[in-house]
């Protein structure tokens, strides 16, 4: 009997070999994935500060210090107080890193191309329109407490 693979396995999977494909094209620049994801999110969110960032990148703040250590040593980033909490540092990308966002773009288009190989623009909407739909599910389902089956609060209640 012939196991499917789930839709949450796909997903995961596919996004796995993108990531992987994305850092073979990449790999020239010197850039890991992790620096390209924090290039992205702060050219979203400039002046934000680390424990933002490390919120929106969903990693811990340690392991966002040492990658802007490094970003900031190959000047791709700077750090600066902020204007009325001393303690605080916000981030900003550097003139030297905004051509490699155009990089990342290319290099980005060009493993999405690779992924739908085949597909027609209007499958290309479709998915881009499917995918947007879930997220917008999972993030509204995220606002709301999981319901505990019954089973499962009468064995806590023995606990």
């Amino acid at each position: 009997m012939a196991i499917q693979p789930t839709m949450g396995f796909v997903l995961h999977d596919v996004a796995r070999l993108m990531r992987k494909r994305f850092e073979q094209r990449a790999r020239h620049t010197g850039l890991t994935r992790s620096q390209w994801h924090v290039l992205a999110m702060l050219a979203m969110h400039e002046g934000l500060h680390q424990k933002a960032l490390a919120d929106l990148l969903e990693i811990e703040s340690i392991t966002l210090v040492r990658l802007l250590d490094k970003m900031e040593a190959n000047g791709l980033i700077e750090r600066r107080k902020h204007p009325t909490d001393r303690r605080m540092l916000l981030l900003f990308l550097t003139d030297q890193a905004r051509p490699l966002l155009d990089v990342m773009r290319g290099l980005g288009a060009a493993t999405r191309s690779e992924a739908t190989l085949g597909f027609s623009e209007a499958e290309n909407a479709q998915l881009l329109h499917l995918l947007a739909k879930m997220r917008a599910n999972l993030l509204d389902a995220c606002t709301h407490p999981v319901a505990v089956p019954a089973a499962d609060s009468e064995e806590q209640a023995h606990v």
